[in-house]
């Protein structure tokens, strides 16, 4: 039987180079400095995400994850360097990037219907009226919502509630999918049932994700790469490779060799990275 790979930490600046003359890169993000308040909040950030890829941001608390989710969807300029989508420069919110935030109760609008907060992203995109059930009833059903369509925010539960805004997002038609600590204000069981539908959507959408979490478990679960930031100003320290197979698995994958190793080093990282 061949041995497992051992999981690997890559630096960020060979991964770049290596990575650079890939067409297959969807997102490209180029020395990002980001001062507010009189403060450098990132510095120096660069990286790549191929199209498809499921990239996970971590790092201890004010290192600028969320921050950097933010200028990667145009809701936060950079004091300096740019990112691109598919070789465009980002310079403000756009239809091809979709932000899912941690306050699913704050994003949704309670006095729509569920089938009404999907057909909020259709408005946007200027869809008739008329075809806006083929769109939704879809996606609803995509995110295990079918019967709920007539149901408001405030019937749902929150994991219903946060399937509901990956809905609305996902009828934005983006490319990518900006998702900020989606789970984190679940419980356990709930965030473990989210994370399992989050990768059944991206296999069947084939969407490129990124997205932010304190939970080191998560990242690895649902990643394929891990970024880890550094503090105080927030910079790239290391990309972790995810090496374990799909499809993965509440029970088996976490008791995968790559795993349990992949976990310790992401331990050690914020360990270290919160006494700098």
């Amino acid at each position: 039987m061949k041995a497992a790979a051992h999981p690997r930490s890559v630096d960020p600046m060979e991964l770049l180079q290596a990575e650079s003359s890939e067409d297959a890169n969807l997102i490209a993000v180029r020395d990002i400095n980001v001062d507010l308040y009189g403060m450098r909040i990132l510095e120096n950030v660069s990286f790549n995400v191929r199209e498809g890829e499921i990239v996970a941001v971590i790092g201890p608390s004010g290192c600028g994850k969320t921050t950097l989710l933010r200028v990667l969807a145009g809701l936060v300029a950079p004091t300096a360097g740019e990112v691109r989508i598919a070789g465009e420069r980002v310079v403000a919110p756009r239809r091809d990037l979709a932000v899912v935030f941690q306050d699913y109760g704050k994003a949704l609008l309670p006095w729509r219907n569920a089938r009404e907060n999907v057909a909020l992203a259709l408005e946007a995109r200027g869809v008739p009226r008329s075809e806006h059930l083929q769109y939704i009833r879809p996606l609803l059903s995509l995110v295990g919502l079918s019967e709920h369509e007539e149901k408001f925010p405030r019937q749902l539960s929150g994991g219903m509630q946060q399937r509901l805004q990956i809905a609305r997002a996902l009828a934005q038609e983006p490319r990518v999918l900006l998702m900020d600590e989606p789970f984190g204000a679940l419980d356990a069981m709930t965030r473990r049932t989210l994370q399992d539908e989050m990768l059944a959507i991206a296999k069947r959408t084939g969407k490129t994700i990124f997205f932010v979490t304190h939970d080191l478990e998560e990242a690895i679960y649902i990643g394929d790469r891990v970024l880890g930031l550094l503090p105080r100003p927030g910079r790239l320290s290391t990309v972790f490779e995810v090496d374990i197979p799909r499809p993965r698995d509440q029970v088996a994958t976490p008791e995968h060799p790559n795993f349990v190793k992949l976990r310790r080093q992401l331990f050690d990282f914020i360990h270290s990275a919160e006494g700098k």
